[in-house]
């Protein structure tokens, strides 16, 4: 479109005030004058009706009794701004931006737009965008997840087992993300180590022990050079359980066990495990055992 500024006669008549838009300091003419609806409503059209509504808007209008203000508004009257447009056949003129932008909105605006199934915004820019609906329905959904997450933590769950990582609950039901999968040392106790059934034991009577504590425990009762070859196959089994899942090694340094599955769910994969034994050959096991160190015993 092409916009020309032309100047109209002098505005005629006696007004006593002027409404001025508080938002953007723009002059309305008086509340009298005819024309003042439709540039209000043109104003608020143009500007701001993505940000709050009419009745809102309404709220931000001064009134203001300045003879100066007023003769001002009249010089600004004076002036129309005209839109020409430049693809047309023949050119259309219209004589206000909001007959263009209904023009622009019927011609050209649908074939600028297309249809996304999904659209990603950062947090920053999804608080401050331009359009009404678009916020108040972000800021529902924040509310929503506010209250309770699911949604988000399944999507988070997802793009985590994606990507080779695991989703556990622990600690009262809190989620944990691990690169090791949890799972319940289901082994007898006389086909391993001394120091695994040791471990074992200690961290399923004292949870949350740190390694510090879990090898004072075990460690205190040894002296000399059998205490250093027992803190060997300590640290070498316990690093093999936690490595294999049977050990939950969190960020701050404290051990724990994985919580085990309720009887009816143990009855459950027992039931499914037995049923599907005679379907299923199984290979001989290829598992890595932890190095074993032996001590004399005391």
């Amino acid at each position: 479109y092409q916009m020309d500024v032309v100047e109209t006669d002098p505005i005629k008549g006696n007004f006593s005030n002027v409404a001025r838009c508080r938002l953007s300091g723009t002059l309305l003419g008086p509340t009298n004058y005819h024309n003042y609806q439709p540039q209000l409503r043109s104003l608020y059209e143009q500007r701001f009706s993505r940000r709050m509504s009419f009745a809102d808007y309404q709220r931000q209008i001064d009134v203001m009794s300045d003879a100066e203000l007023i003769e001002r508004w009249k010089e600004e009257a004076r002036k129309i701004t005209t839109y020409t447009t430049l693809r047309e056949a023949s050119s259309l003129k219209f004589s206000s931006a909001l007959e263009a932008e209904r023009h622009f909105r019927s011609h050209y605006l649908p074939g600028l737009i297309r249809d996304v199934g999904e659209a990603t915004f950062g947090g920053g820019l999804s608080r401050r965008l331009p359009d009404r609906m678009l916020n108040q329905a972000i800021e529902e959904a924040w509310m929503r997840e506010t209250r309770s997450p699911s949604d988000m933590m399944q999507e988070l769950a997802g793009r985590f087992r994606q990507n080779g990582l695991h989703v556990f609950r622990h600690r009262r039901g809190m989620l944990f993300i691990s690169p090791i999968r949890p799972r319940a040392f289901a082994y007898e106790q006389a086909g391993v180590s001394p120091s695994v059934n040791a471990i074992l034991e200690a961290l399923g009577s004292a949870q949350r022990s740190t390694g510090k504590q879990l090898f004072e425990r075990l460690i205190r009762d040894s002296a000399g050079e059998h205490a250093e070859a027992r803190s060997l196959a300590v640290a070498s089994d316990l690093r093999w359980l936690i490595n294999e899942g049977y050990v939950i090694e969190f960020n701050d340094g404290s051990l724990d066990l994985p919580r085990r599955k309720s009887k009816q769910q143990q009855e459950t994969v027992e039931a499914l495990a037995a049923a599907s034994a005679g379907a299923v050959d199984t290979t001989t096991s290829t598992r890595s055992w932890p190095l074993q160190l032996t001590w004399p015993e005391q």
